[in-house]
């Protein structure tokens, strides 16, 4: 049997099937911290489709199997969303779900309920392949991602032990095969000044003029980055995003200020050496420089947070996994892949930022629908996607074999 062959015809079949899976998921709205009716219905859906086995971990995430392989091979997709911003710009109903034209449409169809629903139908193809190969294929899905990139994730290595030997996330690529992304982190930043009368501000010390110039010095900072040394990730960066102020009055000199401050990290960038730039290039004004936590509770009422840390990741375009995904394109498309990285953050931050765990990522739909009105999803994406989540145990067998003989 030509497996390859028999996967796309399997998800040129299930065409139809991946596209209204996205549509009911879409209707459901599901922001962060309240995707519990979207997971019961994933998990409906997963049984449905066969999975050898589905559950909730305790943070809310849905787990699904297909295999009882020694390895772990994981396929991760976030089910929570943003929310709809101002509704006026939307031309339908942002959860209408509409399927139309070749096109899924509403919040959550492109970031990130389709690779969710290519995931769902990749599953049935496995199992209606009987396949039992080398890998448990895990499909994972994912909640409070939108707030808290990688959370989920950490939870679920760290606390439920689930630790992938591959990890493959399905965030909009265009297609194109990702290998990394830059790291990101939250700073914040306070000022202390000396309060007086406003009628006489040189009696005081204005925490606002501190704050002003610490953010000039951002501006400056942000212009001094350079990229990481292939040039691969490019380079980071670092904006303000928040100011405050307080005094004890309208009519005073502020004594207190604040700074928010989001900075994207390059390779060879971390934590660290963020806060050390920030303070040297603020000097004197500024009192402290720390890394917020995240602290909110999700639909299961667990606690559980983390620092507002994401490490940067990547892994070499030769290494096995990047060459199996590469051999698994080409394999059912007859054609090589393009091999890039993603501008956004993904849960990668924490499989292989946090835990090297080798990740690459493959998925429907394209980054600038992320977060936009009119949020749409390819069903040709759907349908590719599907298939190359199916082929990918197959090739990774197969290439394990090809190296070991």
């Amino acid at each position: 049997m030509n497996i390859g062959r028999e996967i796309l015809k399997k998800a040129k079949e299930y065409r139809d099937y991946s596209a209204i899976t996205l549509s009911e998921m879409v209707k459901i709205p599901s922001y962060s911290g309240k995707e519990e009716a979207v997971c019961k219905k994933i998990v409906e859906m997963c049984r449905e489709g066969g999975f050898d086995d589905v559950r909730t971990d305790g943070l809310g995430s849905v787990v699904g199997r297909v295999g009882r392989g020694s390895k772990k091979l994981v396929f991760d997709a976030h089910i929570d969303t943003v929310e709809t911003g101002d509704e006026s710009q939307w031309e339908m109903n942002p959860f209408s779900g509409v399927i139309s034209d070749g096109l899924v449409y509403g919040r959550g169809a492109t970031d990130q309920k389709g690779g969710a629903a290519s995931m769902i139908t990749a599953g049935r193809i496995l199992k209606s392949l009987e396949y039992s190969g080398k890998y448990s294929v895990y499909f994972t899905f994912t909640v409070m991602e939108e707030d808290c990139d990688g959370m989920c994730w950490k939870y679920l290595i760290e606390e439920e032990n689930l630790v992938p030997d591959f990890f493959v996330s399905t965030e909009p690529t265009s297609l194109k095969l990702t290998r990394g992304h830059r790291g990101r982190m939250e700073m914040l930043c306070t000022f202390k000044g000396v309060s007086s009368h406003g009628s006489a501000p040189e009696r005081g010390e204005s925490a606002a003029y501190k704050a002003a110039r610490a953010a000039l010095a951002i501006e400056k900072l942000n212009g001094e980055l350079k990229p990481d040394e292939d040039n691969f990730l490019g380079k980071g960066t670092i904006v303000v995003s928040k100011i405050e102020v307080h005094g004890p009055s309208q009519c005073a000199v502020p004594d207190q200020g604040m700074l928010y401050l989001d900075r994207r990290l390059t390779w060879g960038e971390d934590a660290e050496l963020a806060i050390n730039q920030v303070k040297h290039y603020m000097g004197n004004d500024v009192q402290d420089v720390r890394i917020p936590e995240y602290t909110k509770r999700g639909y299961r009422d667990t606690d559980y947070g983390q620092e507002l840390y994401f490490p940067t990741w990547k892994i070499p375009e030769d290494h096995p996994l990047v060459r199996g995904g590469v051999t698994a394109y080409r394999k059912l498309f007859g054609k090589e892949p393009l091999v890039d990285k993603w501008t956004f953050s993904t849960n990668g931050v924490a499989v292989c930022g946090r835990h090297k765990i080798p990740t690459i990522g493959f998925g429907p739909g394209d980054e600038n629908q992320a977060h936009a009105p009119n949020e749409t999803n390819r069903i040709d994406d759907l349908e590719v996607c599907a298939a190359f989540y199916a082929m990918l145990p197959y090739t990774l067998e197969n290439n394990s074999e090809e190296q070991n003989g």
